[in-house]
């Protein structure tokens, strides 16, 4: 009986990674070792090659100069009927909207102002079904509170989610935030980004686990 359990809780569905930078590696990294459920398939997007800073990867073994995506799909070693990684090493654009694909996509996207970018990958998934998931300022020392909610359950507070709301994403998107941005001059460190790593992973299997 445990054994027909056991052969019942395998891997299904499918995540976009959308940004493979220090906390999508993070998450990446915790769907990989999910054992009994989690995805079947994962799909990173990042145009970005390693640099000497990415200390993160450079612990898990990557080179300099290596893509990110190329690298986290090295870190698979499961079979591919049982879970498998695609690299994408492109940004998402306006041009190649069309390879979201997934029943869950996240978007993990630093650097200027990436909120229109967001609301078009927010959109296209949500035409296609999909569940989504971003996040809106997550500086932090290590012990601020980590809010994920409906973006439709969040005050007027935070302007990474207004920006969302003027863009069209006013409900059925969650969106994770610490309310710390580069204006309140905290540091992000590698202990908020594990924290927050965890909880994005706990919604994603969640996610995944409602699927039919």
């Amino acid at each position: 009986m445990i054994q027909e359990m056991e052969n019942k809780m395998l891997p299904k569905g499918s995540v976009d990674l959308v940004g493979l930078g220090r906390l999508g590696l993070r998450v990446g990294i915790n769907l990989l070792q999910v054992h009994r459920g989690g995805p079947s398939k994962i799909n990173v997007f990042d145009g970005q090659k390693i640099s000497p800073s990415d200390i993160i990867f450079l612990l898990y073994g990557a080179k300099v100069d290596d893509y990110k995506t190329e690298f986290f799909k090295s870190l698979c070693t499961h079979s591919k009927d049982y879970r498998e990684v695609k690299s994408i090493n492109e940004y998402i654009t306006d041009d190649n909207l069309n390879l979201i694909s997934s029943d869950i996509v996240v978007i993990e996207i630093a650097g200027g102002n990436t909120i229109p970018t967001a609301a078009k990958i927010i959109k296209k998934a949500h035409s296609l079904g999909s569940k989504t998931i971003s996040t809106a300022g997550i500086f932090g020392i290590g012990d601020e509170e980590i809010i994920i909610k409906d973006i439709s359950e969040f005050d007027t507070s935070n302007p990474a989610i207004e920006e969302l709301r003027k863009e069209g994403i006013t409900e059925n998107h969650l969106v994770l935030t610490t309310n710390k941005f580069i204006r309140d001059f905290v540091p992000v460190t590698p202990h908020m980004l594990d924290k927050i790593a965890n909880v994005i992973s706990c919604e994603i299997l969640r996610l995944l686990m409602d699927l039919e």
